[in-house]
């Protein structure tokens, strides 16, 4: 199993935090890849958080290449960030990790955020094509106030590596994952959190139902839903599908990933959009197991789990930090003067959420509401 780490908060912090938390859960990831994705982004990029940020990495001709496209599609770099990578052992370094700011083409300039998504989307996919054959480019996000940093290696290692410790990254909300390669070859599109557009999220679990779903979501025209290098970018796609593509409240990604059965929809008002849900959507059923963990465009950062409830997850806090982990030893590294009597273990029927800037933990259940 993977291992899971998130936390939000009101103020800035390390991402080093999220990798304490996953050391202390060393057990569950084997030092096949680790991916960190900061979203509330602060220190040198908060000045920056309205403008569209490219998180990859680059062979030296790749970024030539790179750099060439970016011009000739009228975007201007503002500023460009590369961690202070030093030797450690077990890393094998790239030429260039970075995260590229720019201006939004000038015929941009005044576009309405769904066209500037658009735009931003389809950059990362030609960028992503022009890389694949020799890796030579590595595109993890295109989005404002969006960071990712991935690589094969301990989690701790990687930290000292990307020099995270002098504290010059930070942000409001960190995903990260200490992932234990299970199913694919090593390979860092399928080192988690995925991104789309706003939307992120991690997984610890194997998704059995991953074919008919991947066909399901390749057919509805979205640019964005291919690739799959693991099984579980399929769980950001729904979550954007569900929200931004269907226009439904977020609560409904955990109606339409794990229905409820007919009988049990009685006592929701809504039961007749369940009943169609259930219908029109079943594709998108999940069949675990899985925990996952993810946040959307306004903030709100959450916890699912599927209807067998066969992977650890824990959320816990006081007001102003919240953490989603895999193991409650992770919470107590993250927040170890919360009350762990408050602690959430989410079951079959609940939906964790925890709203921009960390006030409250919520517990949405499928049968009784809030």
């Amino acid at each position: 199993m993977c291992r899971l780490a998130a936390i939000t908060a009101a103020e800035y912090f390390s991402p080093m935090e999220n990798i304490h938390a996953l050391e202390t859960m060393k057990e569950g990831h084997d030092g096949s890849g680790m991916g960190l994705m900061l979203k509330g982004l602060g220190g040198f990029a908060e000045p920056l958080r309205d403008k569209p940020a490219l998180s990859g990495i680059c062979s030296n001709s790749g970024l030539k290449q790179l750099d060439e496209f970016m011009k000739a599609r009228g975007f201007r770099e503002l500023h460009m960030w590369n961690p202070r990578v030093k030797p450690v052992t077990g890393v094998q370094k790239k030429d260039c990790y970075f995260a590229k700011f720019y201006d939004y083409p000038a015929q941009y300039g005044e576009k309405p955020l769904r066209e500037k998504e658009t735009l931003l989307l389809e950059t990362r996919l030609a960028l992503r094509a022009m890389g694949q054959k020799d890796e030579s480019i590595v595109v993890f996000s295109f989005y404002p106030d969006v960071l990712a940093l991935k690589e094969v290696g301990d989690p701790l290692a990687l930290g000292e590596f990307f020099g995270l410790e002098d504290g010059e990254l930070k942000a409001k909300i960190v995903l990260a994952q200490g992932r234990q390669n299970t199913n694919y070859d090593i390979n860092l599109y399928a080192c988690h959190p995925f991104f789309i557009q706003g939307f992120g999220s991690m997984t610890n679990g194997e998704n059995t139902a991953f074919v008919p779903i991947r066909e399901y979501l390749m057919s509805r025209g979205v640019p964005g839903y291919m690739g799959y290098q693991s099984d579980s970018e399929v769980f950001t796609h729904i979550l954007h599908y569900t929200v931004r593509q269907l226009g439904y409240p977020l609560s409904y990604y955990k109606d339409i990933i794990t229905p409820l059965k007919r009988e049990e929809m009685g006592a929701r008002t809504d039961r007749d959009a369940l009943m169609l849900m259930r219908q029109s959507l079943r594709m998108l059923v999940i069949d675990g197991p899985n925990c996952i963990i993810g946040f959307t465009p306004d903030g709100s950062c959450f916890m699912v789990q599927d209807s067998k409830k066969l992977r650890p997850g824990a959320v816990g806090g006081v007001k102003g930090k919240y953490a989603f982990m895999s193991e409650e030893c992770g919470l107590d590294r993250a927040v170890p003067n919360r009350d762990r009597s408050l602690d959430v273990f989410p079951m079959k029927y609940d939906f964790v959420t925890v709203p921009s800037g960390a006030p409250e933990v919520k517990v949405w259940n499928q049968l009784k509401g809030l």
